[in-house]
């Protein structure tokens, strides 16, 4: 699901993005357990504008206008792959007017939104048809005229299949293996597959690649799911999906079918009427924090990963609210087949998509394009006719580089933050915006001078909510890359939030950069989310390490004071002005990003010094 976008202050977009999944959550439970929509149509004859498809029998968009046109519509089901009784329903679009005997390449896309009814919610459709998810998609590349079959296959648990949903768990991996090799063998298929989708149905297509099936040709992933826990959990921390994105997935693997569906459609989808276990058992397994837990393990498919090589195409936004960059370098690193990617300061959007203004959401045109030239290289063998990079960048700056990998850096570097105190109140900070003020005043003890030893926390005052530590101005424009990593010793029980900044010469401060974790051992280190921004001369980097103030998690504070020590902030760094320009424009998201996200900092002085990015070669962290 897409969050409602808001310009507010970091903490009252926290709270309003938390309530708003929350209350849809649980609105999305009342309203797709209701009867089917009366004003659905009973079954007609072709011709009639309300045809619908079988396994035999094609239907086309003449005969039921919620087929693509150019497109021949049939139904069909097949068994899971783990010897299950989970039988998957699939709806499959054909190039119209393909011969018999001719063979086209399949585009597949597996998970929750195909139901006839809607993708989250009933949509008022008047006849059952094929979902509208991907219908940009198959227009905008004029894909049945390129000579491809699109195939939409319902996951466990969701539109026409049976079983329990398993949100990326072993069911989902036998399915999407079942509806790999399926694809791969229909008589019209050339036994090439790739896959394509976006955040659910791009895990999906992750798992694919996991999943090791020859047929696999090619992945295409817009804001995939890396690693499942990481979506939701931080490190034992729960974020409101523990709650949000179970019911919500509940409540569309409720959907019933549509009153013009086949009587087979429709008691698949009224699986969970017989088995009100799914549901307990989905929303049971959310709630577990334990990363270890063979649950989450299971769900990793960063880890799982390695050694793969299928062609891999993504996206993925640095300031995505949804499915967030964690996850993403682990899974890079340990796929070894061709990558391309587009990376940038969105969120949760397509490559093609367009705001209300007309802008593309992404900045960078050509998203259609070049993915029918990735399709066409690896799934019909030709030869790619436009000179595509590796990868497109756009960083805070808004400007758009070409990189043959990601992350590439000048050098990495280890700078030392010392030590600190700070009240685990988890209060959130006032409304000036201003960080640690929970109990009066920020502590600014921070230490990290030149020496290396800790500053003396002046008399009379108590820690605050957190303490922040500074570099010094920078020299040069600087980019700070890949996946930033902390360590430190605590001491103290709670929970620790970790924060960076670029702070302007005004002393406007953007926070680009965050992760939390619970103090579990008294030797802590972590990764930070994945980013790719840029601080300009003039400006510094200030780090914030204290308690959950802000941000989009249901944290449990201690209430005790929590003592940092030997903190030190691994970073990649890169010098931009060696970029590759490619095109592209600044994405709209951008500036609200940054908007959302400004505030002023308590002051102190700088105790660190970031160096300068140029190394005798670029490595990646």
């Amino acid at each position: 699901m897409k969050p409602r976008r808001t310009t507010s202050r970091p903490t009252d977009r926290a709270a309003q993005l938390t309530a708003a999944g929350l209350v849809t959550a649980l609105a999305l439970t009342v309203t797709l357990v209701a009867p089917a929509s009366p004003a659905a149509a009973a079954p007609q004859e072709p011709g009639s504008g309300t045809a619908v498809a079988t396994s035999t029998d094609g239907v086309t968009h003449e005969e039921n206008d919620r087929v693509p046109e150019g497109a021949v519509w049939t139904q069909h089901y097949f068994p899971s792959s783990d010897g299950s009784d989970t039988e998957l329903h699939a709806d499959v679009l054909l190039p119209e007017g393909l011969a018999e005997g001719e063979k086209v390449p399949v585009i597949l896309s597996a998970g929750a939104y195909f139901g006839h009814a809607g993708e989250i919610v009933p949509e008022g459709h008047e006849r059952s048809g094929p979902s509208e998810r991907f219908q940009d998609f198959m227009k905008g590349t004029d894909l049945f005229e390129k000579g491809y079959a699109f195939v939409m296959v319902d996951t466990r648990g969701f539109g026409g299949s049976t079983g329990c949903l398993d949100f990326g768990g072993p069911g989902d991996r036998a399915d999407v293996g079942a509806a790999i090799d399926w694809s791969a063998d229909r008589p019209w298929s050339t036994g090439a597959v790739g896959m394509y989708g976006k955040s659910f149905d791009a895990l999906t297509g992750l798992i694919g690649n996991n999943a090791d099936r020859d047929a696999l040709k090619a992945v295409v992933a817009q804001e995939p799911v890396w690693d499942a826990y990481r979506l939701i959990h931080s490190n034992g921390v729960p974020r409101p999906n523990t709650v949000a994105t179970a019911t919500t997935y509940n409540a569309i693997a409720a959907m019933p079918g549509m009153k013009d569906d086949d009587a087979r459609y429709r008691a698949n989808a009224d699986y969970e009427k017989k088995h009100p276990e799914c549901f307990v058992e989905n929303s049971d397994g959310y709630r577990i924090a334990d990363p270890a837990d063979p649950y989450w393990t299971e769900r990793d498919q960063a880890e799982k990963a390695e050694g793969t090589d299928t062609p891999l195409f993504f996206t993925q936004g640095f300031t995505e609210s949804n499915t967030k960059p964690e996850g993403m370098r682990e899974f890079l690193a340990n796929h070894q087949g061709p990558k391309r990617g587009w990376l940038g300061p969105w969120d949760h959007v397509r490559g093609n998509e367009k705001d209300e203004k007309g802008r593309l959401e992404m900045g960078r045109a050509g998203w259609f394009e070049e993915t029918m030239s990735f399709y066409d290289q690896y799934l019909k063998g030709e030869k790619p006719t436009a000179d595509h990079p590796p990868y497109a960048i756009q960083d805070s700056t808004g400007a758009w580089r070409a990189q043959k990998t990601w992350p590439e850096a000048d050098r990495s570097v280890t700078v030392p933050l010392g030590d600190g105190v700070y009240v685990d109140t988890g209060k959130a900070p006032s409304a000036s915006g201003k960080s640690g003020e929970a109990s009066g005043e920020a502590s600014g003890e921070a230490s990290g001078e030149a020496s290396g030893e800790a500053s003396v926390k002046k008399p009379g005052k108590t820690p605050g909510a957190s303490y922040v530590v500074r570099s010094r101005p920078l020299d040069r424009p600087t980019r700070i890359t890949g996946t930033p990593r902390i360590s430190m010793t605590a001491e103290g029980e709670g929970n620790v939030m970790v924060k960076l900044y670029d702070v302007a010469e005004d002393g406007k401060a953007v926070m680009f950069d965050e992760q939390v974790s619970r103090l579990d051992a008294d030797r802590l280190a972590l990764d930070l989310k994945s980013a790719d921004w840029t601080l300009d001369a003039g400006h510094t980097l200030a780090v914030e390490i204290g308690t959950i103030g802000t941000g989009d998690w249901l944290d449990t504070p201690s209430r005790q004071t929590v003592r940092i020590m030997n903190a030190r902030l691994g970073l990649s760094l890169d010098d931009p002005s060696d970029d590759t320009p490619t095109a592209g424009e600044r994405a709209p998201y951008l500036d609200t990003y940054v908007s959302a996200y400004t505030t002023r900092l308590p002051s102190g002085k700088p105790t660190f010094t970031l160096p300068a990015p140029k190394g005798p070669t670029k490595n990646a962290p």
